[in-house]
């Protein structure tokens, strides 16, 4: 009898187990789909679970007038889970209708990575105009007598990031046109365009950082052995040795090649390349007329358009044009008050404008926003460090107004989830 009594226990307590570890397992997979719920709007993967919530936040937006639809949709984004660990600065600005329509934490002060860029086009644009040209010069010194040259050769560097070895081949047939065959002096690269250093202020060691010399070749600093390699190509003896040194006053110019804004404005932005930008920002440095230029040069003309604004330089810190410093710190407030500032300006937006990623289409945008309204609607330039992400640019709202958005995600360890938050305020912004 006892043993029948053990053998009904046990079974019991064998059903009460299996009743037990079914329960648990459902309530552990309910408990994961409710952590999924909450991050909905930022899993473009669960699309079923983004289509219903998208269908509901419609239905609201039927009941409300433009600009209202834009906060509601914007406002149901903010609630995402995301936002207890990160934090997120946005500003959207009618151009239209010259009024601010959105504003979220938008006088933070954040680290825009490669949006830094924007503030850097503009700075430029408005300084040195669209016809600017980003030069490299090839000069000399002394005289030349039945072939040979008595002095020196000087290549001096503008911190031109597209001159190549197409460029480089022209240098040195210019010297072979005019009848030179042996260089009886010193070849020296003149880098007085800027200062030493050749890493920007607040760059981290390990990342892939460009070189900031101002001869670059194909952008490796190997100017003077390539300069060398392709004398001894023509035919040109080199009788003395490479060395730097400033250009005299006195050295008459034989070349001089040439890039236009254009060709490195959209390699800087529809790429994000941070040796075009940094090309950039330290041709507006020299604009100044400092000997060698230096990024504070260029950071006071950035800061005479900050106030400008009506806002206050110390309250920001441009360390770079590019964006990789970790000293950067702007608002979305203040990256919208330059977008606006280039859309007032024509001869700053025709040039601008097209230099931006298209949504769908193109850039750093190509892979983004690939239907809907916001597909080649947004034109904006993308941001990306670690801990970071962000976009700002701009957008036609289903109404015809042209807007300017800045959005600024810290603290995101993911930078896809920063990317599908941003990809969704845009198309907010685009659907009826």
């Amino acid at each position: 009898m006892r043993a029948q009594t053990n053998k009904r226990m046990r079974n019991k307590m064998t059903r009460l187990y299996l009743f037990l570890c079914v329960f648990f397992a459902a309530t552990t997979v309910a408990a994961q789909e409710d952590i999924d719920d909450d991050d909905r709007l930022l899993r473009e993967e669960d699309t079923t679970a983004v289509d219903t919530l998208e269908l509901y936040v419609q239905d609201v937006d039927s009941r409300l007038a433009w600009p209202h639809n834009i906060r509601e949709r914007i406002g149901r984004l903010l609630k995402s889970s995301v936002f207890t660990t990160s934090t997120v600065g946005i500003c959207i600005y009618d151009l239209t209708a010259d009024s601010a329509i959105y504003r979220y934490n938008d006088r933070q002060l954040m680290r825009p990575a490669s949006t830094m860029k924007i503030v850097n086009a503009v700075a430029a644009l408005d300084k040195l105009g669209g016809s600017y040209l980003f030069k490299t010069q090839l000069l000399y010194s002394g005289r030349i007598d039945s072939g040979v040259l008595q002095g020196n050769v000087y290549c001096k560097g503008g911190m031109d990031p597209l001159f190549n070895g197409d460029d480089m081949k022209a240098f040195v047939e210019s010297l072979k046109k005019m009848g030179i065959d042996t260089i009886r002096g010193n070849v020296l690269a003149d880098l007085t365009m800027k200062d030493r250093d050749l890493w920007g202020e607040g760059w981290c060691w390990d990342d892939d950082n460009p070189v900031l010399s101002p001869l670059l070749i194909n952008r490796k600093d190997a100017f003077l052995q390539r300069f060398s390699q392709e004398l001894k190509h023509v035919g040109i003896v080199l009788d003395g040795d490479t060395l730097k040194g400033a250009t005299p006053a006195h050295a008459y110019e034989i070349c001089v090649r040439t890039h236009t804004m254009d060709q490195v404005l959209m390699r800087m932005m529809k790429n994000s390349d941070n040796l075009f930008a940094e090309a950039m920002f330290y041709q507006l440095a020299a604009s100044t007329g400092n000997f060698s230029a230096k990024a504070r040069d260029a950071r006071k003309l950035v800061n005479r358009l900050v106030t400008k604004f009506g806002l206050q330089p110390k309250d920001y810190y441009i360390a770079d044009g590019s964006g990789l410093s970790l000293y950067n710190y702007v608002s979305p407030e203040l990256e919208v008050q330059f977008l606006r500032y280039a859309y007032r300006n024509n001869n700053i937006f025709v040039h601008l404008l097209p230099s931006l990623p298209i949504a769908g289409v193109d850039g750093t945008l190509r892979k983004r926003m690939g239907k809907g309204t916001a597909q080649g609607n947004v034109k904006a330039k993308t941001g990306t460090v670690t801990g970071i992400s962000s976009l700002a640019g701009y957008c036609t709202a289903a109404n015809g107004h042209l807007l300017c958005f800045s959005i600024i995600h810290m603290g995101v360890r993911r930078s896809g989830i920063g990317r599908s938050f941003q990809d969704k305020v845009c198309e907010a912004l685009c659907e009826p």
